[in-house]
């Protein structure tokens, strides 16, 4: 372990599973930013302004309570991170915040003098940042800390927190022309890259909950694949300091051998 470079990262055969490991580091960051998380809490003005055809006073009323309102959902997370795991939140946040998108997208091709559709379509902006901080305000954090080996710990999460904010910046930078252009269509594009993120995470992303980090480091050793390393994590068993310790001298002997 003491031998890694960055450049191992972008290795593929290593038995650490290191390239697995930092593209689904990436791809959780990405998803935190192009399900449309930043979408709403940056323009959340735009869109009710624009789309729902409010004035600017009640625009940015409601705008400050759909942020006050995902700051009081994130207490969400808290309470069902350590009880129900990693993938289940990030699960659950993926279908809420594409089924959000998707009633969005449909209530916002309504012209904005079709009132009911205008309130429903408030009501679902609220509704998706209900979802967004179950799994997607911290937990993808905590993930990819968890998921990297020690020596890559701080270069592995550097480079995939930076991945996370030049999809924050590829936003920014679209979103007003896209608005203007394709209007409710916009939301479409969130919707089905959040929609992927139940099954990527199903049968990509290993469960780390209750384990430690020599732990984790072993379920990516042993298993054959990045498809077993899900199943590995599921049916594998506590493991006790000793015992982890043995098993890597073992690992470390084979390599040299």
């Amino acid at each position: 372990m003491g031998g890694l470079k960055l450049r191992d990262m972008l290795t593929p055969g290593r038995e650490d599973k290191l390239l697995y490991r930092f593209a689904i580091c990436i791809l959780l960051q990405f998803y935190q930013q192009m399900s449309g998380s930043n979408l709403v809490s940056v323009y959340a003005p735009i869109l009710f302004q624009t789309n729902l055809g409010l004035d600017s006073q009640t625009s940015r009323i409601l705008s400050g309570g759909a942020l006050t309102w995902k700051f009081l959902s994130s207490f969400v997370a808290f309470f069902t991170i350590d009880r129900f795991g990693r993938r289940a939140v990030f699960i659950v946040s993926g279908i809420g915040m594409s089924a959000s998108m998707i009633a969005l997208a449909v209530a916002t091709s309504f012209p904005p003098e079709n009132k009911p559709a205008m309130i429903a379509a408030g009501c679902f902006i609220y509704l998706y940042n209900t979802w967004v901080p179950i799994g997607f305000l911290g937990a993808n954090f905590l993930y990819c800390a968890e998921v990297a080996p020690l020596r890559l710990r701080m270069a592995m999460s550097s480079i995939s927190t930076a991945n996370h904010w030049l999809w924050n910046f590829v936003v920014v930078m679209v979103t007003p022309v896209a608005i203007n252009t394709i209007g409710w269509q916009y939301y479409i594009v969130f919707a089905v890259i959040a929609g992927c993120i139940a099954p990527s995470v199903y049968f990509l992303f290993p469960e780390t909950m209750g384990r430690s980090l020599e732990e984790i480091e072993l379920v990516f050793k042993e298993s054959t694949s990045p498809w077993s390393t899900v199943q590995l994590a599921k049916t594998r068993k506590r493991v006790e300091p000793e015992e982890i310790l043995a098993k890597e001298k073992a690992i470390h002997v084979e390599s040299r051998a």
